[in-house]
């Protein structure tokens, strides 16, 4: 599958997992495309994640979409907007895959991702580049730590339920409250802690980096999957490398989004800076 040459997927069904947290499933005759794009990932990412593309309204794109061919011939107000989002799970026996999507209120918040989640109803028609990733568990580290919030969630939930039998993790997960907590099922000796943050605006607590500084550290090493506001690169990544001492090799880092920028100003932020993402095995 050409990069450029996104997938044509339908939406299946949506499903409410939570409050602040709608599945849309997705299938169609691209899937199988899809399918193997994700077969053929260099590694078994767990966070693997695709791009959306939202076209612009008023304008007729070529069949199949050809994002290459948009840029060339078409003006620049119809330039398909691209969003990342992981991808949840992958069913290939039922042609199906599932994005989760932070919703923020009846409408689905700002930008375009969350406002079509909101509103989207099977038969509605969605294209996706991809997929890639960058995170795989390293089963022999001696512990797994996950640090998000709700955006970096389905992330984690989907490499904790990848972890095989004989495996700690230890999850530290911020959400609205108990409505918002998701249940995660896994082979592996997993723990979820969730922090509650209330009526405290997301991105605005030191919940997680708290809590992390809090851990009884264990003995041996530890692998670190930290994903979610921007705010956690600069609180507990520099925690985790200078104080805990993981190597720079054992940590993932990512900023999924940023407290108040809109989309289009945290992308700009991001291409900013040298360390908005940390891969490990990268010294």
């Amino acid at each position: 599958m050409s990069r450029n040459r996104p997938v044509r997927l339908t939406v299946v069904r949506t499903e409410q997992v939570a409050p602040s947290m709608r599945r849309i499933v997705l299938g169609g005759d691209d899937f199988d495309a899809f399918e193997a794009a994700y077969r053929a990932m260099r590694e078994p990412y767990t966070d693997a994640y695709g791009k959306l593309v939202f076209l612009a309204d008023g304008h007729d794109y070529p069949d199949p979409l050809d994002l290459d061919v948009v840029q060339q011939t078409m003006p620049q107000e119809a330039w398909p907007v691209l969003r990342t989002y992981t991808i949840r799970w992958v069913d290939a026996g039922a042609r199906e895959l599932a994005i989760d999507f932070v919703i923020h209120g009846i409408d689905g918040g700002e930008g375009v991702a969350g406002p079509w989640a909101a509103r989207a109803e099977p038969g509605d028609v969605i294209h996706l580049r991809g997929p890639n990733g960058g995170y795989v568990p390293d089963t022999t580290a001696d512990l797994l730590l996950f640090v998000g919030d709700e955006a970096g969630f389905p992330a984690i939930a989907a490499s904790l339920e990848a972890l095989p039998a004989g495996v700690r993790a230890l999850a530290l997960v911020e959400v609205d409250g108990p409505d918002d907590e998701i249940a995660v099922t896994s082979a592996a000796d997993v723990e979820v802690r969730w922090l509650h943050r209330g009526d405290a605006v997301a991105g605005t607590t030191t919940l997680l980096d708290d809590a992390v500084r809090a851990l009884d550290w264990p003995a041996g090493r530890v692998q670190a999957f930290v994903h979610g506001e921007s705010a956690l690169l600069k609180s507990v990544r520099p925690h985790l490398l200078d104080e805990r001492g993981i190597a720079r090799a054992d940590i993932s880092v990512s900023a999924y989004w940023r407290r108040g920028t809109t989309e289009e100003g945290f992308r700009a932020w991001k291409s900013q800076q040298s360390d908005a993402v940390m891969r490990p095995g990268t010294p």
